[in-house]
């Protein structure tokens, strides 16, 4: 098949959708599809690299415009201009399937679902209070929804937020990643981390949502039973100083992945508006042991047929985290090792891929089935270049 994906979020910054559209976009050219990413900024050719593609599969749809949306900050595009650059792309493409990620608001993925005559498909990602002008924009563009042929959430929270703004029923399919590029390390003493236990938080501290403020309350208690706790921070912020902790700034995919295989617990204290949670994935497919909020798109991904892989807390509750911390490093580290990186392996792409490659099946099904029972079409833009665009229902 030739897929054409759209994300809608800038892949000049890096961002938990914009990987996702990578590591599926690599992974169904390995599986002999044909692919092409539009997204607005620019993706480096090192990037596209890493998962086996060129830059020429790779379309940028302009400069994007920070906003801030669902407790973070979203770098997206919207207008005539982007409008302009969706359209050639599509007429170029001549794709078999068109995927679409969150087209849910103004973003050049909800112009992709208006312009394309295309199968459609549709990956909603995110989690977060039905928002009343997304929703009221879905309800006065029936048609437009309407031309989702099948759809899928990484989560029941994803999945609920989709219904709410735009009344469709997604298939469950989580994110995916590729096991093999993290190191599981065998545990050699007492702790993973070296002579003293360490906990490493992961993130954009600065937000909120992140729950780095949960967090920072918690480590005294903690400290009270383990005096030597190591703490490391990974992640982007502002600078600033906590006694005992160590701020490494932003590290690459392989230095991160050597942090979170060398960690005696891996804390997730986000406090909400999580849709899914690959980096705790990513943390058991290291090895780590996890200690998490009980959001519960957390809770999904942490449990499997024994129960809970790892300890849960209560949301935004320090005490109730510091107990979490302590219960954890009170167990052996090797634990729940090979529990968590089995299930990790549950979210490999050579699992989430085919999964996904249906979906694309059902898509197309789906709309041969909706032309041949219906007359009518969607209206298009029919022109060529800002400026020149004009609707026309054929």
């Amino acid at each position: 098949m030739r897929v054409g994906i759209v994300c809608p979020y800038s892949f000049t910054y890096p961002g938990g959708v914009q990987n996702h559209v990578l590591g599926l976009a690599g992974w169904l050219k390995k599986d002999g599809h044909e692919v092409s990413i539009l997204a607005p900024g620019q993706a480096s050719p090192a990037l596209l690299a890493e998962t086996g593609l060129r830059p020429e599969e790779f379309t940028s749809a302009g400069h994007a415009v920070p906003i801030n949306f669902n407790g973070s900050v979203a770098r997206i595009n919207f207008g005539p201009g982007p409008a302009a650059k969706v359209k050639r792309w599509l007429d170029s493409g001549r794709f078999d399937v068109v995927h679409l990620h969150e087209p849910i608001g103004p973003n050049i993925g909800l112009m992709a679902l208006y312009l394309t005559d295309r199968p459609v498909i549709t990956t909603f990602h995110t989690a977060m209070p039905t928002l009343r002008a997304i929703k009221m924009v879905n309800s006065i563009l029936p048609s437009v929804v309407s031309r989702i042929d099948a759809s899928i959430a990484v989560s029941e929270a994803a999945a609920k937020v989709a219904h709410e703004h735009s009344g469709v029923n997604p298939v469950i399919i989580g994110n995916g990643i590729h096991v093999d590029d993290y190191p599981l390390e065998p545990v050699q003493g007492r702790w993973r981390g070296g002579d003293a236990p360490r906990l490493t938080f992961l993130g954009r501290y600065d937000e909120p949502r992140k729950g780095f403020e949960v967090l920072t309350p918690a480590l005294p208690l903690v400290r009270a039973q383990f005096p030597d706790l190591d703490v490391v921070v990974i992640g982007s912020g502002s600078a600033r100083s906590e006694q005992g902790v160590r701020f490494l700034g932003g590290l690459d995919d392989e230095a991160r992945n050597y942090w979170l295989s060398h960690t005696d617990v891996y804390i997730a204290p986000q406090t909400g508006r999580e849709s899914f949670g690959i980096v705790l994935l990513e943390a058991m497919a290291c090895g780590a042991p996890v200690v998490a909020s009980d959001l519960p798109a957390f809770v999904d991904v942490l449990s499997d047929d024994e129960g809970i892989i790892g300890h849960v807390f209560r949301n935004g509750n320090s005490a109730s985290a510091s107990r979490a911390i302590v219960r954890s490093l009170s167990e052996p580290r090797d634990l729940r090792l090979e529990r968590g990186r089995a299930q990790a392996a549950r979210f490999d792409w050579s699992q989430i891929g085919p999964q996904i490659v249906q979906m694309y099946r059902t898509a197309r099904l789906n709309s041969a089935r909706m032309r041949l029972s219906s007359r009518w079409r969607i209206p298009r833009f029919r022109g060529r270049a800002a400026g020149t665009l004009s609707l026309s229902r054929p």
